[in-house]
């Protein structure tokens, strides 16, 4: 009978009155949950105590104007490979096995550098493919590159600090900086990658410059080896840090992968970017960082205080995956597919498009630009193909600075079959003849 009283008294059903005895309480549990969950009651919504603190208000507002990116998987959303041709059922066995039974160390806590098999192979790999210069020791697993950009903006600059960023670029490099409080300067795009002498005259201060040198995040071009030189020289000169994004490097369409930026550094200035996202899927969030030495320790003692670690038995899939050979294999794959979706994409648009659209083969990657008319607007066209269920993405929308720029459309196309890529193309068409009228209006 005790038991039972004291359990009524811990829900709230019942209450002691001290020097009186124990009673029903007005109000009981039920009915204050019952009024909190009644859907026709407007939930009251109570402002916070105090505004948020100042990083709180750069991480609120890093993401701005990003909306491009949740829209759903439909032609020609950028940055989704083919998620149904990876070898699921390969997959699926190595993830079976080693839950079936899994061993100790990948249910409890791990390191957080990562799996150490996981950095083992990830080490091996970018040796072998693209000529990166690490050890496991320097690899540290981190969710996603993402959170490695941000990993390394906190851990390498100080709020106020300036960096170089692409113009156009990437918006997530962007977003990790501006949330740490760092300025950024956009340095223009040619078609040799970014241009040092142009940074060098317009930030002079900066700390770091981000770069994609393989595969440039919006226009594609591929750094010259002659401006990776300088670039390696600038950050020697300037006591700087270079962070490369080595986006999309391993779909490349004409003669092998070319070497990293980080291969060519003997100062250990480079922070090396990657994830497997794209040579996977995006869902897996697993990406690296290769830290300079003495870095790895940095990183991997931030990626703890962010989250701990990535989950170690994923992690072990992954590495499984990787050892085994399938990870190669299906890139192998991909590379002739994705090849070949890209030559349907511009064949189609450019006879079906003609001058309202011009869009130019790329040497790699899982995009491809198509340049409109002088004067149009990039962002209204891509509302109006929404409209009529395309997706693309605005190249103003990679544009950091506020300058004039060339207007354009960045176009997937990795995750996307031969006739779901001509019909998009035909919806595309009426698309345009509404918004070139519109942003002309």
């Amino acid at each position: 009978m005790l038991s039972a009283v004291d359990q009524l008294l811990a829900e709230g059903y019942l209450e002691t009155r001290r020097g009186s005895g124990t009673y029903v309480p007005r109000e009981l549990p039920d009915e204050l949950l019952a009024i909190r969950s009644d859907p026709g009651q407007p939930t009251e919504v109570h402002t916070p105590a105090g505004p948020l603190s100042m990083r709180g208000e750069l991480m609120a507002v890093a993401w701005q104007g990003e909306s491009w990116r949740r829209t759903p998987a439909r032609p020609f959303r950028v940055g989704i490979p083919a998620v149904d041709r990876f070898p699921h059922d390969t997959w699926a066995r190595i993830a079976a096995r080693l839950r079936r039974q899994p061993a100790p160390e990948l249910l409890i806590y791990g390191e957080p550098a990562g799996y150490r098999p996981l950095r083992e192979a990830i080490a091996e790999r970018l040796r072998s493919t693209r000529a990166v210069r690490c050890s496991p020791d320097d690899v540290v697993i981190t969710s996603g590159a993402q959170q490695g950009f941000l990993l390394a903006a906190q851990l390498l600059l100080n709020p106020g600090e300036w960096a170089w960023v692409e113009e156009p670029g990437y918006p997530g490099i962007h977003a990790a900086l501006t949330a740490s409080g760092v300025r950024t300067a956009p340095i223009p795009v040619d078609g040799e990658g970014l241009d040092v002498t142009a940074g060098r005259r317009l930030c002079s201060k900066a700390r770091i410059a981000c770069v994609t040198p393989s595969h440039q995040a919006a226009l594609g071009v591929t750094m010259s080896l002659r401006r990776r030189l300088e670039l390696l020289e600038w950050a020697r000169q300037a006591d700087a840090w270079v962070l490369e994004d080595d986006y999309n490097s391993e779909f490349r369409y004409t003669g092998h992968p070319l070497a990293s930026l980080q291969g060519l550094d003997s100062d250990g200035r480079v922070i090396y970017v990657g994830t497997l996202s794209k040579v996977m899927f995006p869902a897996l969030r697993l990406g690296y960082v290769v830290a300079p030495a003495g870095l790895a320790d940095a990183f991997a003692k931030s990626k703890a205080v962010v989250d701990w670690h990535a989950p170690t038995q994923l992690q072990a899939e992954v590495a499984e995956f990787i050892t085994q050979g399938h990870l190669e294999r299906h890139i192998r794959r991909m590379r002739t597919l994705y090849q070949h979706r890209q030559e349907v994409l511009v064949s189609e648009a450019n006879r079906a498009l003609g001058e309202s659209l011009r869009v130019q083969p790329s040497a790699a990657g899982l995009h491809v630009v198509g340049w409109l008319p002088s004067g149009a607007d990039d962002r209204q066209v891509a509302r109006t193909a929404s409209r009529r269920g395309v997706s693309v993405t605005p190249l103003s929308a990679m544009h950091m600075g506020t300058g004039e720029h060339r207007p354009g459309l960045l176009l997937g196309y990795a995750c996307y079959g031969d006739a779901d890529i001509m019909q998009a193309v035909l919806r595309l068409k009426v698309a345009f003849v509404e918004g070139l009228g519109e942003s002309r209006s």
